[in-house]
């Protein structure tokens, strides 16, 4: 039990180190963007996070569609039904463990929902959002 109490913690730790760089350089980034950029805000992560917009395929969608309102529990996807595993890292340790990972997910899902990139302050915010729901 104790074993596995370490290794659950070391993947918590390592994720979140992992999520802490990311942040780190995509707030260098958009200080380059916009001097006056005074950090990520969970508010705006979660307004990305759940207004809708006219996606990709042409349906009314934001990212409660596919991910639900819980990130701590698994849902479907809404276009495929294809089941999602919890996109919260408390929940589900392997979210936000690799740089390359997170931002594959990140402009995936911003042309599914947006039709566009998500901006660095955008992708910030709906980080910071994620990993405090």
């Amino acid at each position: 039990m104790k074993l596995i109490f370490t290794l659950f913690l070391f993947l918590n730790i390592s994720s979140a180190s992992v999520v802490d760089e990311y942040l780190n350089t995509l707030a260098k980034e958009a200080k380059i963007e916009n001097p006056s950029f005074s950090g990520f805000d969970l508010k705006r992560g979660e307004e990305i996070f759940t207004s809708k917009h006219i996606g990709k395929k042409g349906k009314e969608v934001s990212c409660v569609s596919c991910h639900g309102d819980d990130l701590s529990k698994a849902s479907k996807n809404y276009f495929t039904a294809k089941e999602i595993e919890p996109l919260s890292p408390k929940a589900n340790p392997k979210r936000f463990s690799e740089v390359k990972t997170i931002e594959k997910w990140l402009r995936r899902n911003f042309n599914d929902v947006y039709n566009r990139e998500g901006t660095t302050q955008e992708k910030g915010d709906v980080v910071t959002y994620i990993i405090n729901k």
